[in-house]
């Protein structure tokens, strides 16, 4: 993925409502055919989903992320799940003893393979 797709799709991402395609070429400083072009890659890759869109009578489309499932793996240490989902505390992650705690069961579950 070219550096450009990288930062679209990053923009994209971070939008929970999704980005307009005709703002995004203005965000990214590209013209309109080159953002096309990047909209495609990223459409055909399945990283995002493309809907229609009238913005004042203009048609656009609206550009979201799609959302990937997550590999069980990636919350889960020994049969101890990452403590942050759920959460509702507000801390700092590099200080919390909860979190810490979950990815020494994991350092040492990997230990032992």
């Amino acid at each position: 993925m070219s550096d450009q797709e990288e930062e679209a799709l990053k923009i994209i991402q971070s939008q929970r409502q999704g980005v307009l395609q005709s703002e995004l070429w203005k965000i990214l400083e590209i013209d309109s055919r080159k953002c096309s072009r990047i909209v495609k890659r990223l459409l055909d890759a399945g990283l995002i989903e493309r809907v229609e869109f009238r913005s004042d009578g203009i048609k656009t489309y609206l550009l979201r992320a799609k959302k990937r499932a997550i590999d069980p793996c990636v919350i889960l240490a020994g049969e101890e799940i990452l403590p942050c989902i759920g959460c509702e505390r507000e801390c700092v992650p590099e200080e919390c003893a909860l979190l810490l705690d979950w990815m020494y069961h994991l350092a040492f579950e990997e230990f032992q393979e």
